[in-house]
């Protein structure tokens, strides 16, 4: 399974993924969900993706070797976010159309997947979008700064109680890396490492991107600190009175 969170926010974008996919216990392996379309100075686009694998590759492999030909629509010549995340939409179609057209008796195959696609074009200010199976999208907005996709539910209360619109981009990573540390914590289908990148507003640079692995001594730390943060504040709650 998977979980990647993308956040959208007035200073600029922050994006966190796993890394890990799995088909039963005995089949779990390692793989980026976290892809980068950049052309310094002029775009930076981030794809963050969750669901069958098969299909993520697909529409990857597709979008990297479209981009290689000029002629040809591709995130590195769309004039707009909004058109990227349009062309990226029609080819999650074309990628599940084309595999459950081609395996009519797939058992119930889901080909399904989910993507979320960040960034900025020159001329334009940083947008977020989450493109649905369907090929359809939503965008996020000021009062509805972050997306999430894949297995959310673990490290989603951390996220709506600190992070605005407003908050500053070291601290919603700070809030990524524990959403995740949460998730780690309660699905064992997501897994080390993350992939982590930091865009600040008007950069078109990808410089602030990382791989956070089990032994990084900041993730260790932050870690360790929020646990014993909340075993500590759980033990000061007032004593227990639910009588009149």
């Amino acid at each position: 399974m998977t979980y990647c969170v993308a956040m959208r926010l007035s200073s600029g974008l922050v994006f966190a993924s796993d890394s890990r996919t799995n088909a039963g216990v005995d089949h779990i392996s390692t793989f980026r969900k976290l892809h980068l379309f950049q052309q310094d100075g002029e775009r930076t686009l981030v794809v963050q993706s969750a669901g069958n694998l098969a299909t993520t590759q697909s529409i990857v492999s597709l979008l990297q070797r479209r981009c290689l030909d000029s002629e040809l629509t591709n995130l590195m010549n769309v004039p707009s976010m909004y058109e990227a995340a349009t062309l990226l939409g029609e080819t999650v179609r074309e990628v599940i159309n084309r595999d459950s057209g081609a395996q009519q008796n797939s058992g119930g195959t889901d080909f399904s997947c989910n993507l979320l696609l960040g960034g900025q074009i020159n001329g334009e200010g940083l947008r977020l979008f989450h493109i649905y199976p369907q090929g359809n999208f939503i965008e996020a907005t000021p009062d509805t700064p972050y997306f999430q996709i894949g297995e959310s539910k673990y490290g989603k209360p951390i996220i709506d109680r600190v992070l605005s619109y407003n908050t500053a981009l070291d601290q919603a990573m700070q809030c990524a890396l524990i959403s995740m540390d949460s998730t780690l914590r309660s699905n064992l289908s997501v897994g080390l490492p993350l992939d982590v990148m930091i865009y600040p507003l008007d950069s078109f640079s990808t410089a602030q991107q990382y791989r956070i692995t089990e032994d990084h001594p900041y993730f260790m730390m932050i870690r360790k600190g929020w646990g014993e943060g909340l075993v500590s504040i759980f033990s000061q709650l007032p004593e227990l009175k639910l009588g009149g």
